[in-house]
């Protein structure tokens, strides 16, 4: 076993938030976030990921997270590499805006990183605990390494957590940035009853429900899901549910696979310092 912790290691701010099953959750919200900008979709219509395997968008980005997080760092600068390549060749004319797609465009790319981003600890807070600044923006920082590794220039990076998000939401309110086109509403269908993969299907209709329904305001109208206080209600009590029972559970209903596996590399490394293994 390789005893490499990676690029952040078990007393990261990376490790805490993004072993959580929960914040899994972020993942399907994040995928309806990237789906509502046009130029995002139109690299995934390019691409009809959508159409052939309509997991492979979410799957693909949530193991590079996990990947760059859990992995030693071969494993993720491999895994980096791979995305890097396959964004190399995702752009051109969108017909739906007329604008002009680039998996490389320094804005699309901060985007679908900023999405994931405040997805992420979006749901940590609902269902785990509350971070402090200091604690979002020490994920901010270790997050933007992450984002420099799949080509984000880092001078283009919001300098805290709150800047991030308020650039998501400015951007938001832009005149014509979100459109509902047919990879919009593919994402939106799929998430909604599409074809889940057995090992989540029992738990996906609660997924999708708080996906759809933790979505700001501007997103929720693009996919014209109507708002009501008992959602709202519903949502919130779910979740402080979850963050209710979490301590009653087992590591293996907690922690996501990649986390366990690396938290098993770790203590079985003769080579770390003892801190390294007990802080995890």
């Amino acid at each position: 076993m390789n005893g490499d912790p990676g690029y952040f290691g078990p007393q990261s701010m990376m490790w805490k938030v993004n072993k959580e099953i929960t914040v899994l959750f972020g993942g399907a919200r994040a995928l309806l976030m990237h789906a509502a900008h046009p130029l995002i979709a139109a690299g995934a219509r390019q691409t009809s990921f959508y159409q052939r395997d309509p997991w492979k968008r979410l799957i693909r980005t949530l193991s590079l997270q996990n990947s760059v997080t859990f992995g030693t760092k071969e494993e993720a600068n491999e895994s980096a590499h791979r995305i890097n390549k396959l964004h190399e060749v995702i752009k051109g004319k969108d017909n739906v805006t007329g604008g002009y797609y680039d998996a490389l465009d320094q804005e699309q790319l901060l985007w679908v990183h900023a999405c994931l981003q405040i997805s992420s600890i979006y749901f940590y807070e609902k269902t785990v605990g509350k971070l402090t600044e200091e604690e979002k923006n020490i994920y901010h920082e270790e997050n933007s390494i992450a984002a420099e590794m799949v080509l984000v220039d880092k001078e283009q990076i919001p300098k805290t957590h709150n800047e991030l998000k308020k650039w998501v939401i400015e951007k938001s309110r832009e005149k014509d940035y979100l459109v509902q086109t047919d990879v919009a509403m593919d994402v939106y269908d799929i998430i909604g009853g599409g074809p889940v993969p057995k090992h989540i299907k029992p738990i996906w209709p609660f997924i999708a429900f708080t996906a759809f329904n933790t979505l700001p305001k501007e997103f929720q109208d693009i996919y014209g899901i109507k708002r009501s206080k008992v959602k709202t209600f519903l949502v919130n009590f779910n979740l402080f549910l979850l963050k209710f029972t979490r301590p009653l559970l087992p590591p293996f209903f907690r922690l996501i696979a990649p986390a366990r596996w690396a938290k098993q590399r770790i203590n079985r490394s003769p080579n770390l310092r003892f801190s390294d293994k007990a802080n995890y």
